[in-house]
């Protein structure tokens, strides 16, 4: 009999790196959807020129691992976990990472001024003020 994969997930907020050019978050969202599928990984990333907040879900095994890997990405600095802990299920099934921009600096701003389950509200909250795919 096969055991049924405990979900898990991880929010963090992030700055890019001074030295890290623009061009870097089309990098970082085209390898992710490749290597999450890999992971089963999903999440949905948002970019709003300086700051990365991303939410991801899988494996807790696979997120604990991806989320040292993007500790450790010289393109972020200033990681910050607003919230991790079991899922019962999946926010994001229909892909291993969506990806979107804000226009506005200052919904990242206050979403990074939050942690637990009000993060993940208003994390889920702003998908309302975005065009995510």
């Amino acid at each position: 009999m096969q055991t049924a994969v405990k979900l898990y997930e991880a929010l963090y907020v992030s700055i890019q790196a001074p030295d890290a050019p623009l061009s870097s978050i089309a990098d970082i969202a085209s390898k992710a959807r490749i290597a999450n599928a890999g992971k089963g990984i999903t999440g949905l990333l948002i970019f709003d020129g300086m700051r990365y907040c991303q939410q991801i879900e899988g494996p807790q095994t696979a997120v604990l691992a991806l989320m040292e890997r993007i500790r450790t990405d010289p393109r972020h600095v200033n990681v910050e976990i607003l919230h991790h802990g079991a899922l019962a299920e999946r926010r994001f099934r229909t892909f291993s990472l969506g990806y979107t921009t804000a226009d506005d600096p200052e919904l990242l701003e206050r979403l990074e001024k939050l942690d637990g389950p009000k993060a993940v509200e208003a994390f889920m909250a702003l998908l309302s003020h975005v065009d995510w795919v």
